[in-house]
């Protein structure tokens, strides 16, 4: 695959400078720990923050800013952040109201986060976490043990960022967003693979008239692989699988996301959000945000 790029082993601080350098007036970056953070950081406010593997944009470090993040530290593509970008991210952030982790649930995220905050709190930090392990596609994978955390942090993100810019303390912030992750579920299905920079070919092989039925964000085995279904078909799975594990019922007011994972044209995605629709109005859930 054709990529724009320099040196491979530079792609993600490059790319990270360039969101920069695009919203310098209201980022701040240092670039030794990949760490980018709002220029007008409050320090009367829980710092929020997170970083899994780059490759997943906008997840982290597009989300920083008022309402949202207040820092991001990633990782390489579809690598952890190291210990020590999370730790230095730590400190940076913070302030006497407290420092919050959002984990997506990884192996090698909890690794590293769960080192960072081992020190973090050795240096008279307090420090809050959240992991997050929405995906219902399957118990454990290649990276995980239990669920994976993928695109339901933006859900996290949003709830308790919002709280923490109206005063909420740390406390809360981990009761509201355990809640959150607690009734957010999602589900994923690859009909190609895709080609890290650095690696320069498919992370995994696919027919062109197969798909990856519950395939994980880096490319990890999901249920099962077939033939490719009609969209509405995929629909169908895909949402028989969220809605059987949530504890929502007919009257109740949802949000609905669906993410294409990078490679999916937008048009694509609004057929695919039409079926979603049909499918939350047979079962009575009202569609609050989209």
């Amino acid at each position: 695959m054709k990529k724009f790029l320099n040196d491979p082993n530079n792609f993600v601080k490059e790319m990270i400078e360039g969101i920069y350098l695009a919203n310098s007036d209201k980022l701040k970056w240092v670039p030794e720990y990949n760490i980018l953070y709002r220029s007008d950081l409050p320090k009367d406010k829980v710092a929020i923050m997170q970083g899994s593997g780059s490759g997943h944009e906008p997840a982290h470090i597009m989300c920083v800013g008022k309402g949202f993040l207040d820092a991001a530290c990633p990782g390489n593509v579809f690598a952890a952040p190291p210990m020590d970008y999370v730790y230095e991210c730590t400190k940076l952030l913070a302030n006497e109201r407290g420092v919050l982790h959002l984990i997506n649930n990884y192996q090698g995220d909890r690794m590293s986060w769960d080192m960072a905050k081992e020190l973090a709190e050795a240096d008279g930090i307090k420090v809050g976490v959240v992991i997050i392990d929405d995906d219902v596609s399957v118990k454990n994978s290649t990276y995980t043990v239990g669920r994976r955390g993928v695109a339901g942090n933006f859900f996290v993100i949003k709830a308790v960022g919002a709280a923490a810019e109206n005063g909420v303390d740390l406390d809360a912030l981990v009761a509201l967003g355990e809640k959150v992750n607690g009734v957010t579920r999602s589900m994923g299905v690859a009909l190609t693979s895709c080609t890290p920079p650095a690696k320069g070919s498919p992370i995994f092989e696919i027919g062109d008239d197969e798909m990856e039925v519950g395939v994980g964000i880096h490319g990890e085995p999901g249920r099962r692989r077939e033939k490719i279904k009609s969209a509405k078909e995929i629909v169908e799975e895909v949402f028989t699988a969220i809605y059987e594990d949530l504890p929502f019922a007919g009257g109740d007011r949802v949000a609905v996301m669906v993410n294409g994972l990078g490679g999916t044209p937008i048009s694509e995605l609004y057929l695919l959000y039409g079926e979603a629709a049909k499918k939350c109005s047979e079962k009575g859930l009202v569609i609050a945000k989209n």
